[in-house]
C-alpha cells in the first residue's frame, strides 16, 4: 500500500490545503448540518470564522460575530453560516466548536471553499 502525496504549494493557491477534512470530498448540507449537531451535542460553543484564500495558511481568522455561547439549534447555527458566507462571498468560512472544559478547539472545519 502507497500513501497517496498531495501536492501542496505556497505558489499555488489552489492546491493549498486548510485541514483534515480538505483531503475528504465537499461535505453535503446535510453532512454539514450533522456535523453542527455533534458540536452542539458536546456541548460545545460554535464560532465561525473567515479569512480570504491566499491567507488561510495565517494563524489569525476573522471572526463572524461572538461565538454561538450555549446555542441549542444547528438551524440557527446554519444561518449564521449563511450569513457569513453572504457577507464575505470569496472567502474561505470555517466552523469552530470550542470545548469549555478543555479550552480547545474540539472541532474546526471548513464549510466553504472561497474563489482563488
Amino acid at each position: 500500500m502507497s500513501v497517496q502525496d498531495y501536492p501542496s504549494r505556497v505558489s499555488d493557491p489552489k492546491s493549498r490545503k486548510a485541514e483534515t477534512f480538505s483531503y475528504l470530498p465537499s461535505m453535503s448540507a446535510d453532512q454539514i448540518k450533522a456535523q453542527v449537531q455533534y458540536i452542539i451535542d458536546k456541548g460545545w460553543n460554535p464560532a465561525i470564522e473567515h479569512s480570504e484564500p491566499e491567507r488561510a495558511t495565517d494563524y489569525y481568522w476573522y471572526m463572524w460575530k461572538l461565538p454561538m455561547f450555549g446555542e441549542t439549534s444547528a438551524d440557527a447555527v446554519l444561518a449564521e453560516v449563511d450569513n457569513c458566507i453572504k457577507a464575505n462571498p470569496n472567502n474561505h468560512v470555517r466552523l469552530i466548536g470550542y470545548d469549555n472544559f478543555a479550552q480547545s478547539q474540539g472541532a474546526n472545519m471548513l464549510v466553504k471553499r472561497g474563489d482563488m
